[in-house]
C-alpha cells in the first residue's frame, strides 16, 4: 500500500444502539483538532437485538439498522471527509451470532439441516447427534423444558411456517417435510413431499382465518399435551424428527457438534475458507471499500480461522482498492507476525506489554513475589497455573471440540496397522498434553505448502515438554499427533489430505485453549502483579531490559513499521493508566506489602459484624485491593467529599470482581455462579468502601503512588506516539483511563468535556488528565506536521552513560533533513543523576525544539529536568537558516 493509506492516528469508538454513527459524526470535529487522521470503529454489521458491542453480527449484507443503517454511515463518512479523516472499520471473519430469531442463515440450517444451502457457512460436525444440530440453549433439562412450557410451538407470522420457540427467545424452525405430524390431519393433506412446497401450501392456507384459528388451537393443544407427557407427548416426537435437539446449556461443553468461538455457544464460528461463504460475507465489505467508505480493516480473531495467512492475503487481493489492514493477533513475547500474510501489521497488544515491560521496576520482583505467597499462601508461579488452567479448559468447558479432533486422529490411526493400537482415549491426553504446553496461541500449517522451521520448533518445544512432564502417556500417541502436527506421518494409508486436514483442526482449536486458559482463567487466578496480567503478556516476565526494548522495536519496524501501537483496547484487562499506575507498585514492594496487610487486618476485624465478608478468599482478597488502587480517581483525596462518587466506585469495583471471581472459576463459575460466594464479595466490597478509614487510608496511599503512575502513563504515552508504527487511541484514553476489564471499559465517555479542554487547557492543564491530553494533542499535532518522519524514519537507539544509565530510554527518528530526539527517565526520579546521551556526531546539540512546549527552544538536560520525558525536534533547513 501507499504511504497515503497508512493512517496517522487512529482513534476507537465503541458503537452500540446508544452510540451510533450520528454520535460518532458528532464527535469526529474534535477528533480531528485533536490530530486523528481515521477513526476506528467496533463492528458495523447487523447484529443480534440489543448487542452492545457488535461481534456477535446476524447478516454480513446488512449495516446495522440499530447503529444507522447505510445512511447514517454515509453521512458519518462525508462528515469524517469534511473534516480530512478516513475511515477503519472492525470486520469478525470467524463467527456470528445465532439463537434469538435474527440470523436467516442460521434458522434455514436448522430448518434444512445439511440439504441447507447455509450447511456450507457453518462448521458443523454432523456426524454426530443422528447427522442434528445440538442447539444448547435451554436453561433447564430437555424433560423439563418441555414439562415447564418454555419449548412451544406455533405459527410463524412472518414467513407462514412453524417453528418451537425456546423460553420465547429462540426461534427453532421446523422441517416442512414435517408439518403434517404438527397440523390436524384434515389440514395436513398434500404437505409430505418437497420442502419448499410444503411451507408454500401452508402459507397459502393460513390465509384462510378460520383454517389459521383451527391450527393455532391445535398447536395450542399439543404444548399442554407436552407439559402434562413430556417425553412422551406428539411434541416429543416432533421435535425428535427436527434438524435440531434442543439441550441444556451444560451439555455444550461435551456435545456441541458446531464450531465456537471460544466456549461461547451463541457465537457460532463460520467457514470463511469456503470460496461461496468467502465472496458472501464480504460483497458489503468491499462494496464499502469501493465506494470511498472505509479506507482500512481491522480483523479480529484472526487466528480462529483455518488458514489466517490464505485468508489474509485472499482478502488484500480481492479488495477493491488498497486498505490499511491490520489483525487481532496475540503474539507471545518471543514471536513474530508471519511476513507472509499481506497484512500492515497486528492490532498492539505486542506493543503494550513492550512499552509495560519497560515500566516495571525488576527490583520489586523479590518482594512482590514475598507478600502475595505470604498473603494468599500460592507459591506457584504463572506458568504452571497456565498449565492447570489450559487443562481445565479443555476437560470442563471445550471437551466436545477436543474430541471432534480426536475422533479425526483415531480414524486415521486406524487406518495404517502400526497405529491402530492407538487408542482414542490415549490420542486425546497426548493432543491435550501437547496444547497445554504450547508457548504461542497456535502454529500455521497452511492448507498448501510444508510446513514452516518456525512451527516445527514450536511444536517441538510443545511436544518434548508434554513427554517429560506426562511419562504415563502412551509415547507411540505422542509420536502419533506429532507427525500429524508436522505433516510427517509415513506415507501409506494415510491421505494426505486428511492428515493436514487434522493438522489445521488442531492448532485451530489451540488458539481458543491458550485464550480461554490463560487470558479468562489463568490470568485471574495468579494476582502476583495485575499490571503483568494483560492481553499478550506474561506474569512471570517482571520487567524488561532497555537493550532488550530496543531490540524488539527495530525488528518489528524492520518487519510490520506500520502495525498498531495500542496501550488500552476494548478488551485489555485494564485501561492504559490503571496499568501504569499498578506498575508502579514494582516500586514500593516492601510498602505496598505492609499496606495490604494492614488494610486486611481492619477491614477483617470490621467484618466480625458482618461475618459473610469473610468468607472472600484471600487470592481474591488481593486482587481487590490492587483493582482498587488501579481504579481510584486521578485525583485521590477529593473523592472522599463524594458520597455519589464512593456509590460509584462501589458499583464499578463490584461488577468487575463478579467478573473476576467468575473467570477465575474457582470461588463461582459463568455456567453456575455460587451466589451465596458472590454475595459474600459484594459485602466485603460494601464493608471496605463504607469505611472512612479504610478509604482515607487508600486514598493516602495512592497520594503517594499516583506521580510514579503518571509518569509511567506519560512514557506509554510518548512512546505510543513517536515509535515506529501507527498511534491507537482507545475513547477517552487520551485522558487518564482507569478503567478495568469491559463492561467498565465501555462506559459513556464525556466527549463535550474533553473538546472544551482541548480548546482551552488552561483550566485543567495542571491536572493528571490535563497533562495527559495536553501531551497527546501536541505529539499529534508533530504527527501532523511531519507525517513522512513518521511513517518513514529511521529508528536509532540511543543508550545514555552516568548515573543510572541502564533506566533511560532513548531513541532517534530521522527522514529527509528532519530529526526526532526522545528521552524517557524510567524509575523514581530521586535515582535519577546526571546522565549524557551518546548521540552521534550529526545529530545538532543546538537548535533542538521541544514539541511538548509549542517548540520552543530546549536542552535535552533542561527538558529532562523538568519532566520524565522528552520530546525534541529539528529540521536541517532550520538549523541552517540560523547559521
Amino acid at each position: 500500500m501507499t504511504d497515503s493509506q497508512i493512517p496517522r492516528a487512529t482513534y476507537r469508538l465503541q458503537l452500540e444502539s446508544r452510540f451510533g454513527f450520528d454520535d460518532a459524526a458528532r464527535v469526529a470535529p474534535y477528533l480531528a483538532e485533536l490530530g486523528i487522521s481515521h477513526l476506528y470503529l467496533s463492528p458495523i454489521l447487523t447484529a443480534r437485538r440489543d448487542s452492545t458491542h457488535g461481534y456477535d453480527a446476524v447478516r454480513f449484507d446488512e449495516v446495522s439498522p440499530d447503529l444507522g443503517g447505510r445512511a447514517g454511515l454515509e453521512r458519518l463518512s462525508e462528515t469524517l471527509a469534511a473534516h480530512g479523516m478516513r475511515l477503519l472499520v472492525d470486520f469478525v471473519p470467524n463467527h456470528m451470532g445465532v439463537g434469538g430469531d435474527r440470523n436467516a442463515l442460521w434458522l434455514d440450517l436448522l430448518e434444512r439441516g445439511r440439504d441447507s444451502e447455509a450447511a456450507r457457512w457453518f462448521d458443523v460436525d454432523w456426524s454426530r447427534h443422528d447427522g442434528r444440530v445440538l442447539v444448547p440453549f435451554l436453561g433447564e433439562p430437555y424433560g423439563r423444558a418441555l414439562g415447564s412450557g418454555a419449548l412451544t410451538i406455533r405459527l410463524d407470522a412472518e414467513d407462514g411456517g412453524l417453528a418451537v420457540w425456546a423460553h420465547e427467545a429462540h426461534k427453532l424452525p421446523l422441517a416442512p417435510e414435517t408439518y403434517r405430524d404438527a397440523l390436524p390431519p384434515e389440514f395436513a393433506e398434500g404437505l409430505d413431499g418437497d420442502p419448499a412446497a410444503a411451507k408454500a401450501a401452508l402459507s397459502a392456507r393460513l390465509a384462510d382465518e378460520p383454517v389459521r384459528e383451527a391450527i393455532e388451537r391445535h398447536l395450542d393443544a399439543l404444548n399442554g399435551e407436552a407439559r402434562e407427557e413430556r417425553g412422551g407427548s406428539r411434541l416429543a416426537a416432533l421435535i425428535a424428527a427436527q434438524h435440531w435437539r434442543p439441550a441444556h446449556f451444560r451439555l455444550a461443553a461435551d456435545e456441541i457438534n458446531y464450531r465456537r468461538f471460544f466456549n461461547i455457544s451463541d457465537l457460532a464460528a463460520i467457514r470463511i475458507e469456503d470460496d461461496a461463504v468467502f465472496a458472501d460475507a464480504h460483497r458489503l465489505l468491499f462494496d464499502l471499500i469501493e465506494a470511498g467508505i472505509v479506507h482500512g480493516v481491522r480483523l479480529d480473531h484472526v487466528d480462529g480461522l483455518l488458514d489466517p495467512a490464505s485468508y489474509c492475503r485472499r482478502l488484500r487481493a480481492a479488495s477493491p482498492r488498497p486498505i490499511y489492514l491490520v489483525v487481532e493477533k496475540i503474539l507471545s513475547a518471543d514471536e513474530m507476525l508471519p511476513q507472509d500474510w499481506g497484512v500492515d501489521g497486528t492490532t498492539g497488544y505486542d506493543f503494550a506489554n513492550l512499552a509495560l515491560g519497560l515500566m516495571i521496576d525488576p527490583a520489586g520482583e523479590t518482594p512482590l513475589t514475598e507478600a502475595y505467597r505470604r498473603f494468599t499462601g500460592e507459591s506457584r508461579g504463572f506458568a504452571e497455573i497456565a498449565r492447570e488452567s489450559k487443562q481445565a479448559i479443555m476437560r470442563d468447558e471445550m471437551a466436545s471440540e477436543l474430541a471432534t479432533i480426536t475422533a479425526r486422529l483415531a480414524a486415521l490411526a486406524a487406518a495404517e496397522a502400526d497405529t491402530v493400537d492407538l487408542a482414542p482415549a490415549a490420542l486425546r491426553r497426548a493432543v491435550a498434553a501437547i496444547l497445554t504446553e504450547f508457548s504461542v496461541y497456535r502454529s500455521y500449517v497452511a492448507a498448501e505448502g510444508p510446513v514452516t522451521e518456525v512451527d516445527r520448533r514450536v511444536i517441538g518445544q510443545a511436544v518434548r515438554r508434554a513427554r517429560r512432564r506426562h511419562p504415563m502417556i502412551d509415547p507411540a500417541a505422542f509420536d502419533f499427533v506429532a507427525a500429524v502436527m508436522t505433516l510427517t506421518l509415513p506415507a501409506g494409508t494415510h491421505p494426505p489430505e486428511a492428515v493436514r486436514d487434522a493438522a489445521m483442526r488442531i492448532q485451530q482449536y489451540s488458539g481458543p485453549v491458550m485464550a480461554k486458559g490463560c487470558e479468562d482463567t489463568a490470568f485471574y487466578r495468579y494476582n502476583r502483579l495485575l499490571a503483568l496480567n494483560e492481553v499478550g503478556g506474561d506474569p512471570d516476565r517482571f520487567g524488561l531490559r532497555v537493550d532488550a526494548f530496543h531490540r524488539a522495536v527495530a525488528r518489528r519496524a524492520a518487519v510490520h513499521p506500520h502495525a498498531v501501537l495500542a496501550t488500552s483496547t476494548h478488551d485489555t484487562k485494564r485501561g492504559e493508566d490503571a496499568r501504569a499506575r499498578l506498575a508502579a507498585l514494582s516500586e514500593r514492594g516492601d510498602e505496598w506489602a505492609a499496606v495490604v496487610e494492614g488494610w486486611s487486618a481492619t477491614l477483617h476485624e470490621r467484618a466480625a459484624a458482618a461475618p459473610q465478608a469473610a468468607q472472600i478468599s484471600r487470592n481474591d482478597e488481593y486482587a481487590f485491593y490492587q483493582i482498587l488502587v488501579g481504579a481510584w480517581p486521578a485525583d485521590p483525596s477529593a473523592i472522599l467529599a463524594d458520597p455519589g462518587a464512593i456509590d460509584a466506585l462501589r458499583e464499578r469495583i463490584e461488577t468487575t470482581m463478579i467478573k473476576v471471581v467468575r473467570e477465575a472459576k474457582q470461588e463461582s463459575f459463568w455456567v453456575a455462579p455460587n451466589e451465596a460466594y458472590e454475595a459474600a464479595v459484594r459485602t466485603f466490597i460494601g464493608l471496605a468502601l463504607g469505611d472512612d478509614g479504610f478509604l482515607g487510608a487508600v486514598g493516602l496511599f495512592v497520594e503517594r503512588l499516583a506521580p510514579a503512575g503518571l509518569r509511567n502513563s506519560l512514557i506509554q504515552t510518548v512512546l505510543k506516539l513517536t515509535l515506529p508504527g501507527v498511534p491507537d487511541i482507545y475513547q477517552g484514553a487520551e485522558r487518564l483511563d482507569l478503567g478495568m476489564v469491559d463492561p467498565d471499559n465501555r462506559r459513556p465517555v464525556d466527549f463535550e468535556r474533553r473538546a472544551a479542554s482541548l480548546a482551552s487547557n488552561d483550566e485543567e492543564g495542571e491536572t493528571p488528565d490535563g497533562v495527559k491530553q495536553g501531551l497527546v494533542a501536541a505529539l499529534l499535532a508533530l504527527r501532523r506536521r511531519s507525517p513522512a518522519l513518521f511513517e518513514n524514519g529511521t529508528y536509532e537507539p540511543v543508550f545514555a552513560e552516568g548515573t543510572n544509565a541502564a533506566r533511560i530510554c532513548a531513541f532517534l527518528r530521522r527522514h529527509a533533513g528532519e530529526g526526532l530526539l526522545v528521552a524517557c527517565r524510567l524509575g523514581p526520579e530521586e535515582e535519577n543523576g546526571p546522565l549524557r546521551l551518546a548521540l552521534p556526531e550529526d545529530v545538532p546539540a543546538e537548535g533542538l525544539r521541544d514539541a511538548r512546549a509549542g517548540d520552543a527552544p530546549a536542552r535535552l538536560d533542561q527538558a529532562l529536568s523538568e519532566a520524565p520525558v522528552a520530546v525534541l525536534t529539528w529540521s536541517d533547513a532550520d538549523l541552517s537558516d540560523r547559521s
